[in-house]
């Protein structure tokens, strides 16, 4: 990824919300993910994930397909979170889409933090999807 595109990426405002994100020491990985389509990543790319995670992301993009056919059926799933090779997988589903903002943090992280950091974001992306749909 050269820097004129890390730069591009940086003014796209979910990019920016991701980028945000990963200054957490706790999140080790997160992207929104839509269903059917390609994923928002922060800024970096995958390349942005903390080391060791890689492996770690394959398996949960699997899970997640499982997580899309759930909300593709109107099941109500707001929130998921699992365990995952050591790791825990926290998904969060706006509301009214097909589409999760997901992290990777470590099994024994302060998750309260998290949560909290996790449930703004995901209200920062939905008043961005507002503005796009309004604009």
């Amino acid at each position: 990824m050269t820097e004129e595109n890390i730069e591009q990426m940086k003014k796209d405002p979910i990019v920016s919300v991701l980028d945000d994100l990963m200054s957490y020491d706790d999140i080790l990985a997160c992207m929104l993910a839509y269903r059917n389509t390609m994923s928002d990543t922060p800024s970096g790319g995958f390349e942005s994930f903390k080391p060791g995670i890689n492996d770690v992301w394959d398996n949960v993009q699997q899970a997640m397909k499982y997580l899309f056919l759930a909300i593709g059926e109107g099941r109500g799933i707001t929130e998921m979170n699992f365990n995952i090779c050591g790791y825990e997988a926290l998904l969060y589903v706006l509301p009214d889409t097909e589409t999760a903002l997901v992290a990777i943090v470590p099994n024994l992280c302060n998750k309260g933090l998290i949560d909290v950091a996790l449930d703004q974001a995901r209200q920062e992306i939905k008043k961005i999807f507002d503005e796009k749909a309004s604009g």
